[in-house]
């Protein structure tokens, strides 16, 4: 299941290996010119018809593969999110009912020391980890920690 922006992102990257490709050729020929010639008046125009654009097309091609590789990894992620979303819920192997998400509910809140976020007890990013300890007060109201998006403490304050 590929998406349409997949096709779009492999031109930009077989660009960019053109663009490499041409550079790398014209760097070369303009080498090859220059390392024929004595005098530098000689040298010049191979220095400007070849070895200059020459190295004008590596770098498009370097900045084509870049962008095409993160575009063709966003494009990824994209797909990746779409087969996420499109999965309905887990069903329970016993009942044959769809299992339902566990929900953090515990109004006890944890942070990790060096970390930013603060959790309550029972989210799932904090549970049954030992270096998990209560939070600091001081730290959540100098805005140092934020609320995990996942379990979203903060609505166990309202």
């Amino acid at each position: 299941m590929r998406t349409a922006r997949l096709r779009t992102v492999h031109p930009v990257l077989w660009a960019g290996w053109a663009a490499l490709a041409a550079g790398a050729v014209l760097c070369v020929i303009g080498w090859y010119g220059v390392s024929g010639e004595r005098f530098a008046e000689r040298q010049l125009p191979y220095l400007a018809s070849c070895t200059v654009p020459g190295a004008a097309l590596i770098i498009a091609g370097s900045v084509l593969l870049t962008h095409g590789r993160g575009a063709l990894a966003a494009a990824r992620v994209e797909e990746l999110y779409g087969l996420l979303v499109a999965a309905g819920p887990a069903e329970d192997e016993e009942s044959g009912q769809p299992a339902a998400a566990p929900l953090a509910v515990s109004g006890d809140l944890l942070m990790v020391p060096g970390g930013t976020l603060w959790h309550r007890a029972d989210c799932p990013l904090v549970a049954g980890k030992a270096e998990a300890v209560p939070v600091d007060g001081k730290l959540v109201r100098s805005g140092e920690l934020g609320p995990c998006p996942i379990c979203e403490p903060a609505e166990a304050d309202d």
